[in-house]
């Protein structure tokens, strides 16, 4: 993809951190220190579909995180999060968004999907799909939601994947997703540093702005 990706920011809640494929050996002694060999478990499937997302030609992946949170007293369920960017292509930015979403829902591996639209303040079309993937030579699968939009000048879409071996969480992950797609911005929201010798401003106005 020789089209400069667009500068873009997001929050994710507490329980992700960044990481690459590189840090995998890593993760997996957190997973079993944290929640022992079911964590581990599940941590394999999402680092091989880490794998897999960086390795994808014709998109480019922007951002991964993997989501550690508590599941009882012993326990921790595993998530990962990556953000990926790919062209638009001519559609229209409404038809392109929707083709993508549902793309994934089309998969022979995809079971149950639910699909809807989200209304975001930008304005901007944004789909979301959820369900669960097999896993190819296992007895377990993976729950996936997916939320596709694109930015301002419509040239690329930008997917936002949440994928977890802990399907009974599926409501919960959906959730996350969805208040993260929320966040989506294409300005840096960070205040600006304040030029030197600017006069100060009251606490007043502070309060009041």
């Amino acid at each position: 993809m020789t089209d400069p990706v667009p500068p873009v920011w997001f929050r994710l809640p507490p329980g992700f951190h960044d990481i690459g494929p590189r840090d995998r050996r890593a993760l997996e002694e957190v997973a079993e220190a944290l929640g022992g060999p079911a964590a581990r478990a599940q941590l394999g499937p999402l680092m091989d579909a880490l794998d897999e997302l960086a390795g994808q030609p014709g998109q480019r992946l922007v951002h991964t995180s993997i989501g550690l949170h508590p599941d009882g007293p012993e326990a921790v369920s595993t998530s990962l999060f990556s953000l990926t960017v790919r062209p638009a292509g001519d559609a229209g930015p409404r038809i392109a968004v929707a083709r993508a979403a549902l793309a994934v829902a089309g998969s022979p591996l995809w079971n149950g999907s639910a699909r809807r639209f989200v209304d975001l303040a930008s304005h901007l079309p944004c789909a979301m799909v959820s369900g669960s993937v097999c896993v190819p030579g296992t007895d377990r699968g993976l729950f996936q939601a997916r939320a596709v939009t694109v930015d301002p000048e419509g040239r690329h879409l930008l997917v936002l994947d949440l994928t977890s071996a802990a399907t009974e969480h599926a409501d919960a992950y959906t959730n996350i997703l969805e208040a993260v797609t929320h966040t989506l911005g294409f300005h840096d929201p960070r205040p600006r540093p304040r030029p030197a010798g600017a006069g100060g401003t009251s606490r007043i106005l502070e309060v009041l702005g």
